[in-house]
């Protein structure tokens, strides 16, 4: 970044309004910047499905944008007893989510890219825009911006429930949008979309990886009832032993004595973190009596288990946990495989066999005896460590990907920062 953005950048936090700018409702922006309101470049569609003409249901997600319903939760919810009275969403339309979230907390507008015509929720709001604004993408990237959410957050009415946003139709279409000239606003939804472009390359990337580990993990493990793998790497011949799984593991209980003794972590299905990483507070009113956690120690939960809420800590040299967990030192055998061996499909129906019902349906008591018992089938600690090391080698690069992907997003708040306030003009 040039100096001459920083200065222009400062100037404008600092609420000086910089040459060849001015000060518009919408902020500050370059004078040949007009500033119009929502109704004037759209129009509120208010069709409805009638006769069950249209049987599709879309949903508008904070995360996913509009997707079919059946695709989001994977079942369908509306029935044709209650979508017959839904609002018409054809191609190019925009629906407005009044539903909040931490990803959406004005909550989430977006356009619909497919081409068969659905059906959505009367909760929502549907609408079209003009044409001229249509055609080159701007407004779309400007309502995946937070620009919009002070204006909206002006106007609501935080008097009903505190999962949506109250809003009148009259206030959210008289919000006020940026408008750069047209060939400006052609511009900068180019530049964005290539941003996006790279970002979902590096998405298909982490799910090609995935999808790979995935495939692996069932080749390299023994199925359900056989003693060997259906791959092996080369020069590994010796049968796998079937080992309870109780001779492999030793429970370790020493806990802390005061606050603080060192760093909390917490196990999610994706891994071992920092409580820091997941959650913007401590979690609980103290550390008193929490696990103390090695590096290469096993973790598991004494709920859910069956999720796949169990982890090797493999990044953290020390650290504790809550005591709502088991912690174990691996006795002979990789820390790697076992990280590995926990992530399979099969590996949790070898969990659940040793649960009763808990509290609630994603909660199942683990019967302790029982799960030590349980059987598995392991390779001497050669072939272990081999496999241990390329399922690493995946989840490095996957990691890897992630990071650059998460790089590539902040690439593009940083864009939109710039391009949507007419900070950076584009040429």
């Amino acid at each position: 970044m040039d100096k001459e953005i920083k200065e222009r950048i400062a100037a404008i936090n600092s609420g000086i309004i910089p040459e060849g700018y001015k000060k518009a409702k919408v902020g500050i922006v370059p004078v040949e910047w007009e500033t119009v309101r929502l109704k004037t470049i759209s129009k509120h569609s208010t069709e409805k499905n009638k006769d069950l003409k249209y049987r599709e249901t879309y949903t508008n997600s904070a995360t996913q944008g509009i997707i079919k319903q059946t695709d989001y939760f994977d079942k369908q919810i509306s029935n044709n007893e209650n979508i017959d009275g839904y609002y018409v969403v054809r191609q190019n339309d925009y629906v407005y989510n009044p539903r909040i979230s931490v990803s959406a907390p004005c909550g989430p507008i977006s356009k619909s890219h497919f081409s068969e015509t659905g059906v959505m929720s009367p909760l929502y709001t549907v609408f079209r825009l003009n044409d001229e604004y249509e055609d080159n993408g701007y407004i779309e990237h400007y309502f995946k911006s937070s620009f919009w959410y002070r204006y909206m957050s002006s106007v609501a009415n935080y008097g009903a429930r505190h999962d949506r946003m109250n809003i009148t139709n009259e206030d959210l279409f008289n919000m006020p949008i940026p408008s750069p000239p047209l060939p400006e606003q052609q511009k900068i939804a180019e530049i964005l979309s290539t941003q996006d472009k790279l970002i979902e390359l590096q998405e298909k990337k982490i799910e090609q990886l995935k999808e790979l580990k995935k495939a692996y993990l069932q080749k390299m493990f023994p199925k359900k009832g056989s003693k060997y793998p259906e791959l092996r790497f080369k020069g590994f011949t010796e049968p796998w032993e079937q080992r309870e799984l109780g001779s492999l593991i030793e429970e370790k209980r020493d806990r802390t004595t005061t606050e603080n003794e060192d760093t909390l972590l917490s196990c999610a299905i994706e891994g071992m973190f920092l409580n820091s990483e997941l959650f913007s507070h401590f979690r609980g009113s103290t550390n008193i009596g929490y696990l103390k956690v090695k590096k290469y120690d096993l973790i598991l939960s004494a709920q859910n288990l069956h999720l796949g809420n169990c982890n090797v800590n493999l990044r953290f040299e020390n650290g504790i946990i809550s005591p709502a967990y088991k912690t174990y030192e691996l006795i002979s055998c990789n820390p790697f495989f076992i990280q590995a061996w926990v992530k399979q499909d099969s590996t949790k129906d070898f969990f659940l066999r040793a649960t009763t019902e808990g509290a609630s349906a994603c909660r199942k008591n683990v019967v302790w005896e029982e799960l030590y018992k349980q059987t598995l089938n392991v390779p001497n600690i050669d072939e272990q460590a081999k496999i241990g090391e390329y399922f690493d080698t995946l989840d490095t690069l996957i990691t890897l990907h992630q990071r650059k992907s998460e790089q590539e997003k902040q690439k593009k708040k940083a864009l939109m920062q710039l391009l949507l306030t007419g900070i950076v003009r584009t040429k």
